[in-house]
Formats: C-alpha cells, structure tokens, sequence
C-alpha cells in the first residue's frame, strides 16, 4: 500500500530483516532527502505495511540500522571496527545515503592515517637497522607495516606490537617473537623455524 502520512501518523515503526525499530518520518526524511529512506515515505511509493503492528517492513540487516537511525537524528558517524565499518557503508549505500557514505570512508582514511602516524619505524627504517646489523625492535609499534622479501632473520621482535605486518617471503629464520601482538598480520611463504610457527599460530595470525 501507499504510504501517507498526517500529523497523527508522523511516528513510523520499521521491522529490518526482523528487528523492530521507531522512529518520526522528519527524521527519515530531514537530513537526506535525497535519499532511498525519504523516498519510501514520501507518499509517492507502495510499501509492505504489517497488518498487525503497523510496522514498515524492509528486506534488509537489522544489524546496523540504528546506527543510520543515529546518523539521521544527528549526523554522527559511530566509531566502530573497520569491518564493522565495511557493513554499515553497504547498508548505507543501499540505502543511498551519500552523507553517511562519505562519513565512514573519512573516518576510515582518518583511521588509517592515525595507524601510520603511530608506526614508530617505516620500512626504509627497518631496512637501515638491518644494513647496520642494528636489530632489535623490541617493544616497537611496527603495525601495518609492508616487511615482505625481507632478510629479518635473527631479528628481535619480542614485545613488538605486530598488528597488520605483511611478513609474506621474509626470512624469519631465529627472529625472536615473544609476548608480541600480531594480529591479523601475514606471514604467507615466510622462512620459519617449527617453533615459531607454533607460536605464532597461538596469537593467531594469518600464515597463509
């Protein structure tokens, strides 16, 4: 059915792949006219309407649909993962919220600008260090960083944070990995001694 709404209908009840929400139709309709939402309810498109509850219903993840509802209401962009980001920017841009849209990917470049800046060595750093036979890093932020194709054996890591490193093709023959943080980094074809295999599988990282 149609959807048209009075001054005594401005409350609208949505049910998002099975989540219940509330909310007025100036907060669907205010911030981004342009967009999929306020075009639902302009009056001018037929909806599946719930016969008993009256709720609004919309084949979609429910998941992140109060952080677009928050985004409406305030324009605030909520500080999530950046997987969690990777979501909310598909719903967002389903939803052809370009305001949103724009607002995750800045927080995201932001984000990875912030990574960068507290990365206390770069690569060409780390590559003087080896040259200068100076190789201990322990206690280092060395997250993000591209360490791939590099002669790191020997190295000492221990207490590192490891986040993100991309190690693919590395020579890590007796690099010492103690009490480090190296999640989500990628050792994909790097030169490891079976110890430390097993010790880095138990900080769960991506060995291949």
């Amino acid at each position: 059915m149609a959807y048209h709404s009075d001054s005594s209908s401005s409350m609208v009840r949505l049910n998002i792949g099975g989540r219940k929400f509330c909310t007025t139709l100036d907060t669907l309709t205010q911030r981004e006219p342009d967009s999929m939402l306020a075009a639902m309810f302009s009056g001018r498109h037929t909806i599946c309407q719930e016969s008993e509850k009256g709720h609004i219903f919309v084949d979609r993840d429910g998941k992140h649909f109060r952080h677009i509802l928050n985004w409406l209401r305030d324009g605030v962009i909520p500080p999530l993962k950046d997987s969690e980001y990777a979501q909310l920017l598909r719903e967002a841009e389903y939803y052809q919220l370009l305001g949103l849209v724009d607002g995750i990917k800045c927080a995201l470049s932001k984000r990875k600008e912030d990574e960068e800046l507290g990365t206390e060595l770069t690569r060409i750093d780390i590559i003087k260090c080896i040259q200068s036979d100076r190789v201990r890093f322990r206690g280092i932020n060395l997250s993000g960083l591209d360490l791939s194709k590099l002669d790191l054996s020997f190295v000492d890591f221990s207490y590192a944070c490891l986040k993100t490193v991309f190690f693919s093709r590395a020579n890590l023959q007796c690099a010492k990995f103690r009490d480090v943080d190296a999640e989500a980094s990628i050792f994909h074809n790097a030169t490891l001694r079976e110890e430390d295999v097993n010790l880095l599988e138990q900080i769960f990282v991506e060995l291949y």
